[in-house]
């Protein structure tokens, strides 16, 4: 029962989110107009890649604390 799932979940949202945090920094910004000029993508993706980044770090945590 060693399976910490905080380490799959933190790894595929932070690949996820960096993913969508390149793509919204990349693209052209008239593509936001329809919300109302704010880049979703680059927001929601630096929420996902810190939410990936917090669940890697307390996955780390716990695997060095139960050794």
């Amino acid at each position: 029962m060693g399976l910490d799932l905080r380490f799959p979940i933190g790894l595929l949202l932070a690949i996820v989110g960096l993913v969508l945090a390149i793509y919204g920094s990349l693209t052209d910004p008239s593509i936001y107009q329809r919300s109302l000029g704010l880049n979703i993508n680059l927001y929601w993706g630096v929420v996902l890649l810190l939410t990936g980044a917090i669940l890697l770090a307390a996955a780390r945590r716990s695997a060095r604390s139960s050794k």
